[in-house]
């Protein structure tokens, strides 16, 4: 399924924005300007694609499903803990 793959390959690169994301909040230690709400949404949504896509036997976009729920977690993850700690 040729859907399937170009379907994987967008979730992959958005896994990699939303690594960027991560990277630049791990080094400004602070979050500002960024509703972490949309991020706890699109993280739940991204949680049930990985439930979602292997029902339809899309496995591309399970794979990058996965990069894109990993990294949303590690996102919100890092902003609670800046929102709470001030380093």
């Amino acid at each position: 399924m040729w859907q399937d793959n170009i379907n994987g390959l967008y979730e992959m690169i958005g896994g990699i924005f939303i690594f960027l994301h991560c990277y630049q909040l791990w080094k400004d230690k602070s979050v500002k300007g960024v509703c972490v709400k949309s991020f706890i949404f699109f993280a739940s949504w991204g949680m049930w694609n990985l439930y979602y896509y292997p029902s339809l036997n899309q496995w591309w976009s399970f794979l990058g499903g996965c990069h894109i729920v990993f990294w949303n977690i590690v996102w919100v993850g890092l902003a609670v803990y800046y929102r709470r700690c001030k380093i």
